[in-house]
């Protein structure tokens, strides 16, 4: 058996957010469309990720934040963040997201956005994995 790559299990054509945008854009379009994070775009070209934990933490009153009409995604994205190619082995994505404790990659294709693969991908992936290995026709238990 072959082992998987990331593309087999990412989500594809992921929400993106304009870098310059609003600060209130990203957590808009996160709630629109029931997800935690967004890539971020500059033109079309890919410059990073904003999650909404990113913008939770920038906006705090507790960190004494400026006013949300002063900001942009810019202040609160991470332009340095994990991406792989469309190729990668699935193995090693997880692997370097469990040692760095990161909770989204983002998955290019010859460095264009293709896909974004999170947590939660990981848990479907991971059931379906064991709904393969452990085929039953029991409704599966619930607490």
């Amino acid at each position: 058996m072959k082992e998987p790559r990331i593309k087999s299990v990412m989500t594809p054509f992921p929400y993106s957010v304009e870098l310059q945008a609003p600060i209130g854009e990203a957590p808009r379009i996160m709630l629109e469309h029931h997800v935690h994070h967004l890539a971020v775009t500059e033109h079309f070209e890919l410059r990073g990720r904003v999650s909404d934990r990113d913008v939770k933490l920038l906006l705090s009153q507790e960190l004494g934040a400026p006013k949300p009409a002063e900001l942009t995604v810019a202040d609160a994205y991470v332009d340095e963040c994990y991406a792989v190619e469309l190729e990668t082995p699935l193995r090693a994505a997880l692997d370097n997201m469990a040692q760095h404790h990161i909770d989204a990659t983002i998955v290019t294709s010859r460095g264009r956005l293709a896909g974004i693969f999170t947590a939660m991908d990981a848990c479907r992936a991971f059931r379906d994995h064991l709904e393969n290995q452990f085929q039953t026709n029991d409704p599966p238990e619930v607490a």
